[in-house]
């Protein structure tokens, strides 16, 4: 089943505050009016030997109203869902377009491009993120990191995951309204070597992911492989004598 916009944002009185925003910069000379009200959820969760260290959990949410008036851009924002305040928005982004026109050397034109009305777009995520239990991402990071830890090369560990969910509304005096959605996840493990010759790291590969907490398991990436391989390396890296001055030809991972 295809992904949705989350219900509580779509509450939010998306078209009458963007509605109200492009009438009163219209009113007030603007040529062009875009509103955009977005809420991004951020969650964070670290662990240190397996254990837990740090975790939050936080939202933003602000509107925005961009404008054109003479051929100068303005601009204002506001964490303030209100009519009122998009209204306000509207007059002070005017105010700006109008107090910068002395200082712009080109004219602001925008191409013509089609409208959209009433699009949705949602990222192709399986498994929102935030709606795991925090025991069960605590469980998962806490796995990988005692896998590490069983080695004798490895004498602590640090994890964290990061996961987003980024929610926006956008609207124009051209016609245009869509409402989007996307998740993003980031996990990294580390190994940690420490002795006679002080401490060496390495961590995991993967990188930022365009999906939701399906990226945990090893369906797209193989975790429990990269892990079982990272002590072995890390002891290697250890071992590994010091470079020498000189030319190198070096081979870089595609990272």
């Amino acid at each position: 089943m295809a992904n949705t916009v989350d219900a509580d944002f779509l509450a939010l009185p998306l078209s009458a505050l963007s509605d109200a925003a492009i009438d009163t910069a219209k009113s007030a000379g603007a040529s062009h009016v875009d509103v955009r009200i977005e809420r991004t959820r951020t969650g964070y969760l670290s662990l240190r030997d397996a254990k837990p260290e740090t975790q939050s959990d936080e939202s933003n949410l602000g509107i925005g109203v961009r404008v054109i008036v003479n051929g100068a851009w303005g601009f204002a924002s506001s964490p303030d869902l209100s009519t009122d305040t998009a209204k306000k928005l509207a007059l002070s982004a005017v105010a700006m377009a109008k107090t910068s026109k002395p200082l712009s050397t080109d004219e602001i034109k925008l191409v013509s491009e089609p409208v959209y009305p009433n699009k949705t777009w949602v990222s192709s995520y399986k498994i929102d993120p935030f709606l795991i239990s925090d025991s069960e991402k605590k469980d998962r990071l806490a796995s990988l990191s005692s896998k590490l830890l069983a080695s004798s090369s490895v004498n602590h560990t640090s994890a964290h995951t990061m996961f987003v969910k980024e929610q926006k509304h956008y609207q124009d005096s051209v016609g245009t309204s869509t409402t989007q959605q996307r998740v993003r996840v980031q996990t990294q493990i580390e190994a940690i070597s420490i002795g006679s010759h002080g401490f060496e790291s390495m961590r995991t590969l993967a990188q930022p992911a365009g999906y939701g907490w399906e990226w945990m398991d090893n369906s797209i990436w193989d975790w429990d492989s990269e892990i079982a391989e990272l002590p072995s390396l890390l002891a290697e890296k250890v071992a590994s004598p010091s470079v020498e001055p000189g030319r190198y030809d070096l081979l870089i991972h595609p990272s």
